[in-house]
């Protein structure tokens, strides 16, 4: 891979290489035991401080509204911000290559040793604890909420609204992304042309 000194955002850390990008989507693809965007979300942001809190939540938004998986989407679009479709390309090789060769691995192993009652409940305790790490991560980020247009009290009954069709109604996650995002684009849109117009 080659390098390239391209930086769409001056003055701010931003992947060096193509090298880097794909090392480091790779080794956090490898972490992400249970879901992989609280671990892209201390890679990103608080160690590589390629995108600020604000920019994650952004792009993980528009990742969710995309077809397939949202981090898959949202390393598409960070690597294209930095080195265009190269980039990309480079970002999602280092989510999909390795893990998929020990995802493959792990099958055949679990195939093999799935009717120990170990195995099982090794299984059972990492459920938990990926439940953990998306509770964590969502607190997380719900502090950058601060400075959304909406206000912390229509943000937080926007993700009251999700969590209550999603757990409890069971309603389809395909209908309910886009129709309270639409919902809260709108919102947002009103409340900033309120406080242009004031």
């Amino acid at each position: 891979m080659t390098d390239s000194d391209d930086s769409s955002h001056a003055g701010r850390p931003a992947p060096r290489s193509l090298t880097e990008l794909f090392v480091t989507f790779t080794l956090l693809a490898l972490q992400g035991f249970g879901g992989v965007l609280a671990v892209a979300h201390r890679s990103l942001v608080e160690q590589k401080r390629w995108l600020t809190r604000e920019e994650f939540v952004e792009l993980l938004s528009l990742s969710q509204l995309l077809p397939g998986a949202n981090i898959v989407n949202m390393s598409l679009i960070v690597g294209d911000r930095s080195f265009g479709w190269r980039g990309a390309l480079a970002a999602l090789s280092g989510m999909m290559l390795v893990p998929l060769v020990v995802m493959l691995s792990l099958v055949a192993v679990y195939n093999h040793f799935s009717d120990h009652s170990a195995v099982a409940g090794a299984l059972r305790g990492m459920a938990a604890v990926a439940a953990g790490l998306t509770l964590g991560m969502g607190l997380k980020l719900a502090a950058s909420l601060r400075g959304n247009p909406l206000g912390w009290v229509l943000a937080a009954a926007l993700g009251v609204a999700t969590f209550v069709l999603i757990a409890v109604v069971r309603a389809p996650l395909m209908w309910v992304v886009p129709g309270l995002g639409l919902i809260g684009w709108a919102l947002a849109r009103w409340r900033l042309a309120r406080r242009e117009g004031a």
